[in-house]
């Protein structure tokens, strides 16, 4: 089972900011949320690795499991240029219709939807064969988990527009003869 974890509150979350690649650590509810989704899912599941972006609130969550973290780069989250630490409210009206229509869009000093969707795709291939056999675990970020879901259902990175992940939420995608099905989808404590 592939078991992707999204990591817990930052003060940028509460602030209703765009985080992209800055690197705040988890506020105080973003701790108690990591400790408490880790302690779900080792109840529920007999977890052999725990994989993380390399973002600190990823590795901050990913500690909750109190075992070796691998790093992947692969689940870092999509990086929203200039609209990195801007509020969600003030992003232009045009720029979140050209990220929604064009999944090639850039914004200045960003990265496209679709750039991070081959990588994630990538990332989510590689790690079939260890998911068909044993539970691996994912401390990623709302972005790449929606292109991961979007991986497992077999739809382009447009879902992401149409689904909503909280802080430290879970997504089960089961592997069956080397194929995704999502299991569970924003699953919280």
């Amino acid at each position: 089972m592939l078991i992707l974890l999204r990591h817990g509150r930052t003060a940028a979350n509460e602030a209703g900011l765009l985080q992209g690649r800055l690197d705040q650590d988890l506020d105080e509810r973003g701790r108690r949320q990591a400790v408490a989704a880790a302690e779900l899912i080792e109840a529920e599941a007999d977890v052999s690795a725990v994989i993380a972006s390399p973002l600190v609130r990823a590795q901050q969550t990913a500690e909750a499991f109190g075992r070796p973290v691998e790093t992947d780069e692969r689940w870092i989250e999509l990086s929203y240029g200039v609209y990195e630490g801007v509020a969600h409210a003030d992003v232009p009206s045009e720029v979140w219709r050209a990220w929604r229509d064009d999944f090639s869009y850039v914004p200045e000093g960003g990265e496209s939807l679709a750039s991070l969707d081959v990588r994630v795709r990538a990332a989510c291939d590689d790690l079939v064969e260890r998911a068909a056999s044993s539970d691996v675990v994912v401390v990623s970020h709302v972005s790449p988990m929606k292109s991961a879901v979007a991986w497992s259902l077999g739809v382009d990175i447009g879902i992401s527009w149409n689904c909503h992940l909280d802080h430290a939420s879970i997504c089960r995608i089961d592997i069956r003869d080397g194929r995704p099905v999502l299991r569970t989808f924003n699953q919280t404590v």
